[in-house]
C-alpha cells in the first residue's frame, strides 16, 4: 500500500490527509505487509466461494444475467467505538422520531395541522394508506426493520443520505461477508476486537415474537414475493437465522380474518409475519387487485389484530425522499432534540424556488426521482452528458413532485483491490436496526463500494459491490 494515494476524500482506513486516524493504525500495518498478489488469491477464493454458496441476487436490468454475485473485497471498512457510539444514539433518534411520525400522520395528524410538513405531500402520497387510519400497532411500532443510508462527506462528517423503512435489504452480506472475512483473512482480524454481527437473527426473531398477537408460543414465518426477487437468496437466509417458515402468499390462507399457514398436517395459524413484499402487492382485496403474489383478506386479519406485520403497512410514506427532507424537523418536533446526523443539504422541486435553484444548477447537482430506489433514475450533473441534462430538465418541468436535488456529496473512500492495485473507490453505509418493544442497531452495517472507478453509484444494481463494516470494540485509541 506504498504507493495508494487517497485523493482529497475522507479515507475510512486513513483518515483525513492531514489528521489520519489512529484506530486503524494495526489493521493498516498488517495490510502493508501482505503482496499484492496475495491479496488478489484471497479475493479469488472468496468471490469464488460467494458463488459456490449460491451468494446472489438478480439483476433485472441486465438481459445476458439472471444471477450474480455481489462483488466482494476483501480490505475492510473500519468505525471506532466513538463513531459508532455516535452513529448508534443518531439512528435510535431517527427511527424514534420516525416512529412517532407514523403513528401521528395515521392518527390525529398533528405534525401537519401545525404546519411543520405540508398536509399534501402526505396525504398525497402514493405510500400513504388511508386504510391506516386509526389502527393501532404494538409499541406505536410501524417500522421495525430499518435500513438508514449514510454517507461521510469530504470533511468526515457522517450525513443521513435516505431512509428505507419499507423492505430494506442487504443485512445477509453484512453476515456473510463477515463469515468470509473469517475465512479467507483470519490473520487480519486476529486480536483486533471486533463485535459480532451473528445475533441478527435472534434479535430479528425476538421482535417478531414481541409483536404477535398470541404470545403463548407464536408462530413467525417470512413472507417472500417467490425465487424471482431480486433479494431471494436474503429471504433464504433470514428465514434460516431466525428458524422460521419460509412462505408465498401461495401457502398462507385468511379464514375467520384469522391467517393460517398450509402444511403437510393441516392448516397451521401464523401470529407475526416478516414481509418482503411491498403493499401494492400484499392483499389483492385491499390494494393491487391483480396482484398475484398476496394474501387475500390479509389486510382486514391485520386490522383486526389477528395477525402482525412488519414492517406496517403504509410505511413508506416515511422513507419517501422528499418526506426525507422534513425529518430534522420531525426529530425536533416530536423529541425537542437536534438531529445527531444531518442530512444531506436537499431541495424539494415540488416547491417554485427549489426547482428553479435546481433548473439553474443543474450541471452542478444530483437529481432523484422521489419514489424510485436503487440507484435507478439518477442523474449527476458533473458526470451527466448534454443530452443527459436536456432530458433530466425536461423532466422536472414535466413533473417537477417527483423530484429532489442535492449538491454532490464528496463520498469517503476506502482501499480496494483492483486489477490495477489498491486504488480508493467510494463507500456509503447502511445500517439496520430493529425495533419491538425497544430498538437495537446491529453493530456495522453493509459498506457499498462502487467498483467503477470514479463513480459515485455503490448500487449493486448499477455494479457496485460490497466489504465486511467492522466496528472496533472498547474506546479507540
Amino acid at each position: 500500500m506504498a504507493d495508494y494515494d487517497q485523493g482529497l476524500y475522507y479515507d475510512e482506513l486513513f483518515g483525513l490527509r492531514d489528521a489520519p486516524v489512529d484506530h486503524t493504525a494495526l489493521i493498516r500495518q498488517r495490510l502493508s505487509s501482505l503482496d499484492f498478489e496475495d491479496l488478489r488469491r484471497r479475493l479469488q477464493d472468496a468471490e469464488r466461494e460467494l458463488y459456490n454458496l449460491g451468494i446472489t441476487f438478480l439483476v433485472y436490468s441486465n438481459k445476458d444475467a439472471v444471477d450474480r454475485i455481489l462483488p466482494f473485497d476483501v480490505i475492510p471498512r473500519v468505525i471506532s467505538a466513538k463513531e459508532w457510539a455516535h452513529l448508534e444514539a443518531g439512528i435510535n433518534q431517527r427511527v424514534t422520531a420516525l416512529n412517532l411520525f407514523l403513528k401521528d400522520v395515521y392518527h390525529d395528524q398533528k405534525i401537519l395541522k401545525d404546519g411543520v410538513i405540508p398536509a399534501e405531500l402526505v396525504l398525497g402520497n402514493a405510500n400513504y394508506r388511508p386504510q391506516m387510519i386509526g389502527l393501532d400497532v404494538p409499541f406505536d411500532t410501524y417500522i421495525h426493520i430499518m435500513g438508514v443510508d449514510l454517507v461521510r462527506d469530504r470533511h468526515g462528517t457522517f450525513r443521513v443520505l435516505e431512509d428505507n423503512g419499507r423492505v430494506p435489504s442487504g443485512v445477509s452480506y453484512v453476515v456473510e461477508n463477515r463469515h468470509m472475512m473469517q475465512r479467507v483473512f483470519p490473520d487480519l482480524m486476529q486480536d483486533i476486537g471486533i463485535r459480532p454481527v451473528d445475533n441478527y437473527g435472534h434479535k430479528l426473531l425476538e421482535a417478531m415474537y414481541e409483536i404477535a398477537p398470541h404470545q403463548n408460543d407464536p408462530q413467525v414465518a417470512l413472507l417472500s414475493p417467490g425465487t424471482y426477487n431480486s433479494a431471494y437468496f436474503e429471504h433464504i437466509f433470514l428465514a434460516r437465522e431466525m428458524g422460521v417458515p419460509l412462505v408465498e402468499g401461495r401457502d398462507l390462507v385468511v379464514d375467520n380474518d384469522r391467517v393460517y399457514m398450509r402444511t403437510t398436517d393441516g392448516l397451521a395459524r401464523v401470529d407475526s409475519i416478516y414481509r418482503r413484499i411491498g403493499d401494492d402487492f400484499l392483499d389483492p382485496k385491499a390494494f393491487n387487485p391483480d396482484s398475484l403474489l398476496g394474501v387475500p383478506g390479509i389486510m382486514e386479519a391485520y386490522r383486526k389484530g389477528n395477525i402482525a406485520l412488519a414492517n406496517a403497512i403504509g410505511t413508506g410514506v416515511a422513507d419517501d425522499k422528499a418526506v426525507y427532507c422534513y425529518v430534522p424537523r420531525m426529530i425536533k418536533y416530536y423529541l425537542d432534540q437536534e438531529a445527531i446526523i444531518p442530512n444531506v443539504d436537499t431541495r424539494i422541486c415540488r416547491e417554485g424556488d427549489a426547482l428553479q435553484y435546481t433548473l439553474d444548477h443543474l450541471e452542478e447537482l444530483v437529481i432523484k426521482p422521489v419514489g424510485e430506489a436503487g440507484g435507478y433514475g439518477i442523474t449527476i450533473g458533473p458526470r451527466a452528458t448534454k443530452a443527459e441534462l436536456d432530458d433530466c430538465r425536461a423532466k422536472l418541468l414535466a413533473d417537477p413532485s417527483n423530484y429532489i436535488s442535492q449538491p454532490v456529496v464528496d463520498l469517503s473512500v476506502c482501499p480496494t483491490v483492483t486489477p490495477d492495485g489498491i486504488e480508493p473507490r467510494h463507500v456509503d453505509l447502511r445500517p439496520f436496526a430493529i425495533t419491538g418493544k425497544s430498538t437495537w442497531v446491529l453493530p456495522g452495517g453493509l459498506s457499498r463500494v462502487a467498483m467503477k472507478k470514479g463513480t459515485l453509484i455503490v448500487n449493486s444494481s448499477q455494479g457496485g459491490g460490497s466489504k465486511d463494516t467492522w466496528v472496533l470494540e472498547g474506546t479507540a485509541p
